[in-house]
């Protein structure tokens, strides 16, 4: 047995702080999720967009002019988190029902089985989790 060919897996990938940088960062967690074996997984999609909105604060309230964010995609066999590291201030927060816009972690926290925030130095990483079923 191959043990490079066994959970945990995990792929980095560095975006700019360019709205270009969301569709890619979609390709690329679709690719890794095919290169896993998960493409065709219940809850693909629901990955795909919580990578969307997690990529889109990251640009939008994370990342400072000139900078970027680390995406982080890791499958250890039982759950699919996914990360955003970026170098801003500030804590994300579910938005109110009356707030105009910033609905991303409100589907982030109705899609993922678990999210939240973790401390970095600069800034923060938002992740997400989903469970796969046994």
């Amino acid at each position: 047995m191959d043990v490079n060919n066994q959970p945990p897996y995990q792929r980095d990938q560095f975006y700019r702080r360019d709205r270009r940088s969301v569709p890619a960062a979609r390709r690329f967690v679709a690719w890794s999720l095919t290169y896993w074996g998960l493409a065709e997984w219940e809850r693909a999609d629901d990955v795909l967009l919580c990578v969307s909105e997690l990529a889109t604060n990251a640009i939008v309230h994370g990342v400072p002019p000139g900078r970027g964010f680390l995406l982080r995609v890791r499958y250890d066999g039982d759950v699919l988190r996914v990360e955003t590291h970026d170098s801003g201030s500030g804590v994300p927060r579910v938005a109110d029902e009356a707030d105009e816009g910033g609905r991303g972690l409100l589907l982030v926290a109705a899609l993922a089985d678990k999210w939240g925030v973790g401390e970095r130095r600069p800034g923060k990483a938002v992740w997400c989790e989903f469970a796969r079923p046994d």
